[in-house]
């Protein structure tokens, strides 16, 4: 894989952190874990999204964009660092946010994340109500801004399609180099899967390399039928805009829905029992949208038996803690 033919804009702090759990580790009695720290990618307080951007905001500048257009949930780490690259670019930005969440009352509405939104200077262009066809509204935002005269540059929900998901195959690499560098042999990734990106990055990036690495992913809102399909989709896609010559197998591609719960954004005792242990045997902080429930499926699967006591699994840390001030009365309801 050649991908420096690809125009990108360096945005993220790396090689990010890879390093070993051996407290929570220790704590679940194996296997050993180690947890890749994409919470450090620097832009804006981090997150996985910062890799995607990178090659999406090229591309948006390759094409003469003044103002980018992007949504997510109310809490949507996409749309802060959207707006951060935005801005250090000296591009508009405007996002759409989706009320996917509701009864978590004004802090969550307010705080967090949508305040730094506003911090950063993003223009919060509408608040839709849950089930909202965003690609359809974000389009017609964009003819909106067309007819002021602007060149808008629409970005997909969690910046993921085919460009985005390069971010994703440049980390699969990152992450078999720093493993080789610290002769750790990893026999697992596993990370919170959403909109696709991520993993369908993950999987194009180490089946490209011949590393026999599977990755799961715990999906926070579709259901496994559902979510592996859309990952295919996107991993199919993402092997032909880089023109992989091999076919990658659908069973490459495996999501457990199992850890949902209400919903997308709904917070679960799983969740909140995940970011518990590793905040207080780690010192690290998860969110409670992704990184809290895919961690929270990790910790099940281990206590199921799922992964031998001597083997390496890798987290990916996705970032987002900023989300947990939009979740505050929830931690202090459970003691937390």
């Amino acid at each position: 894989m050649h991908l420096a033919r690809f125009p990108r804009i360096k945005l993220a702090h790396g090689p990010t952190p890879f390093e070993p759990m051996p407290n929570l580790s220790k704590f679940l009695g194996g296997p050993n874990l180690y947890i890749k720290r994409d919470d450090c990618t620097g832009l804006a307080s981090g997150g996985n999204k910062t890799r995607k951007l990178e090659f999406l905001m090229a591309d948006a500048v390759a094409k003469g964009a003044d103002t980018v257009i992007t949504q997510g949930a109310t809490q949507s780490n996409h749309a802060r660092q959207t707006i951060a690259a935005a801005a250090k670019l000296g591009l508009d930005c405007q996002i759409l946010l989706e009320r996917r969440v509701s009864d978590l009352g004004d802090e969550y509405e307010q705080s967090g994340n949508v305040l730094l939104d506003e911090i950063l200077g993003g223009t919060i262009a509408g608040r839709l109500p849950a089930g909202t066809d965003m690609a359809k509204a974000m389009e017609e935002l964009a003819e909106s801004l067309r007819a002021k005269g602007k060149k808008p540059y629409i970005i997909p929900g969690g910046g993921s399609n085919a460009i985005g998901a390069l971010g994703y195959v440049v980390c699969a690499q990152e992450l078999l180099t720093q493993s080789f560098d610290a002769g750790v042999r990893i026999d697992h990734v596993v990370h919170a899967t959403g909109s696709t990106g991520t993993q369908a990055g993950l999987v194009v990036g180490l089946h490209a390399s011949n590393s026999g690495i599977p990755v799961l992913g715990i999906s926070v809102r579709a259901a496994k039928q559902q979510q592996e399909e859309n990952v295919y989709k996107l991993v199919r896609a993402t092997a032909e805009h880089i023109g992989l010559k091999s076919d990658i197998p659908r069973e490459a591609v495996v999501a457990d829905s199992d850890y949902v719960g209400g919903g997308y954004g709904v917070p679960t005792e799983g969740m909140i029992e995940a970011i518990q242990l590793t905040a207080r045997m780690e010192g690290i902080l998860l969110d409670p949208v992704y990184s809290g429930k895919g961690m929270a499926g990790l910790i099940a699967l281990i206590r199921a038996g799922r992964f031998s006591k001597d083997e390496n699994i890798v987290f990916i840390h996705t970032g987002g803690s900023v989300g947990l001030f939009g979740y505050r009365n929830t931690f202090q309801k459970t003691g937390g």
